[in-house]
């Protein structure tokens, strides 16, 4: 059973930076694309960056708000995937969830909340 686990979220006051990052087991492939959301209170989920993964080739996307703000990575040998947030706005404030899927199959983690906050 594939299974996705967040890390990394908490309190940060405007302009600061965090580190996301989702761990993955039970995968008995590769991914063909991983992923962050986020859901923040009374919205809707959305989609803040992901990556197309071809090989060994990763190709990253982003939602305009998080554009030069936000980067999405892998390690391609652990299958995880990391989510670097600098310049974080008040705005930014949501549950941030991981998302992987192979072929049909969609995986999520369950998420783990940022406070963006003074």
């Amino acid at each position: 059973q594939v299974q996705l686990v967040e890390s990394g979220g908490g309190l940060v006051e405007p302009g600061g930076s965090l580190r996301l990052s989702c761990a993955t087991s039970g995968s008995r492939g590769s991914f063909n694309g991983m992923g962050w959301y986020r859901q923040a209170p009374g919205k809707q989920r959305e989609v803040v960056a992901f990556l197309t993964i071809s090989g060994t080739t990763n190709y990253a996307n982003y939602a305009d708000p998080v554009k030069g703000r936000f980067t999405i990575s892998r390690d391609n040998a652990k299958n995880m995937v990391f989510l670097q947030m600098n310049n974080l706005k008040p705005e930014d404030t949501a549950v941030y969830y991981c998302n992987a899927h192979a072929g049909i199959y969609f995986y999520w983690g369950k998420g783990t909340l940022v406070t963006v906050s003074s």
